[in-house]
């Protein structure tokens, strides 16, 4: 006969245990253990069983919890714990059979219900523990935002960032301890002084308006929203790269020679499962390539700063690979030999020798080659005529 979960998450709002159900509240007055934050602690009427305070880094606590295994013990989450909760976080080191999980609604769900907005029509971001700058894909008129802050201080940052970026005029919907006894909403612009007396938890929603610069939905970003020292696949060449890498979701990129880390930025901004890890034998290059994912909001990108292929990382092999520079008869062999059938090779030469090399693989392997020549309009005397750009010779296989 199976036995039953010794694990409960139970999902807790600001209403306490009063929006608690009876099954909630039969497994807490069974419970031998209760562990959760200090303010979902503070909620709960008193209990016979001790309660342990979940302690910071989050981490830890997981280790604490796993000690108990076996025992009766109730874990205590914000609203929906699998909702930018904590419920994977722990469910994940566990087997299905040891776990049961009762959600509450969560702050997303009733920040919709005060406001009237559909939730499947808006941007939902986590931001109370990573970079504002995640919010920037998003910023673009008419978008509708709900961002989960840690405190007043960030709402005054996030205000400043909107307005930095060119969205002062959107409105901000201040949401304070939503569901509780507590609760408060207030409305402000991003350029409008933020009130000081903002309380934990923070729910805002965001009604994007201004006239800051979008990021475009296709690729190939105009180069200036990159930093670089001219080491960078060009906007047009680029959208073709990423046309010819063709990233589905979930998918890693290694972007081999990452330069101002272009390439792999715009492969994250395909889809927010994807992953993408850039390799850049110049150190300033490759804490560019950092700076301008932040920016861009793509934080998640890995750099590692080394030489190709002997900084090729060990772990998962990709799904495809981008080689921007460094291109090599080593390197092509070393990724021949180590990567796993199915994978998408994409090369771009711009020298006569890197052009010869790609022609004598495509030769042996197949795969497409394709030259891409572009000229722009330039001034020529009191006219214009075509500059030409050095062409490209690009070459795509799956392996």
């Amino acid at each position: 006969m199976a036995m039953p979960p010794w694990l409960t998450i139970i999902g807790i709002g600001e209403s306490g245990a009063d929006g608690l159900s009876s099954t909630c509240r039969a497994a807490l007055a069974q419970a031998e253990f209760v562990m959760g934050a200090r303010r979902h602690l503070s909620l709960l009427p008193a209990l016979s069983c001790p309660l342990i305070e979940w302690p910071v880094p989050f981490a830890d606590g997981i280790a604490q919890l796993l000690e108990k295994r076996g025992r009766r013990v109730v874990m205590l989450a914000s609203g929906d714990p699998f909702w930018f909760g904590a419920g994977n976080s722990v469910t994940r080191h566990l087997s299905p059979c040891e776990w049961i999980a009762h959600p509450a609604p969560s702050t997303f769900s009733l920040a919709a219900a005060r406001l009237g907005w559909a939730l499947q029509d808006v941007a939902c971001l986590g931001l109370h523990a990573a970079p504002l700058e995640r919010v920037r894909p998003h910023l673009s008129p008419r978008q509708r935002l709900f961002i989960l802050l840690r405190d007043g201080d960030a709402m005054t940052e996030l205000a400043d960032y909107l307005t930095h970026k060119g969205f002062a005029q959107s409105r901000l919907h201040i949401m304070e301890r939503l569901g509780g006894p507590h609760e408060r909403v207030r409305c402000v612009t991003a350029a409008a002084m933020m009130p000081m007396d903002i309380v934990h938890p923070v729910m805002v929603g965001v009604a994007v308006a201004g006239d800051g610069p979008a990021l475009p939905g296709t690729s190939g970003l105009p180069d200036g929203m990159f930093h670089h020292d001219g080491q960078i696949t060009k906007s047009p060449v680029r959208a073709l790269t990423l046309s010819a890498l063709a990233p589905r979701p979930g998918e890693l990129l290694w972007d081999i020679g990452a330069g101002s880390g272009s390439i792999a930025i715009e492969w994250l901004l395909a889809h927010a499962a994807n992953r993408a890890i850039a390799i850049e034998a110049d150190p300033v290059r490759a804490d560019r390539a950092r700076a301008n994912a932040l920016a861009l909001g793509m934080d998640r990108l890995t750099v590692i700063s080394g030489h190709a292929p002997d900084a090729l990382p060990a772990s998962q092999p990709p799904d495809a690979v981008f080689i921007g520079g460094g291109l090599s008869p080593m390197l092509l062999g070393r990724l021949r030999d180590d990567l796993p059938c199915g994978t998408r090779l994409v090369a771009n030469a711009v020298t006569l020798e890197s052009e010869a090399l790609l022609i004598a693989w495509h030769g042996r392997h197949g795969g497409t080659l394709l030259r891409i020549e572009l000229a722009d309009a330039a001034p020529l005397g009191s006219r214009h005529g075509w500059r030409s750009r050095y062409p490209v010779v690009q070459w795509s296989v799956t392996l």
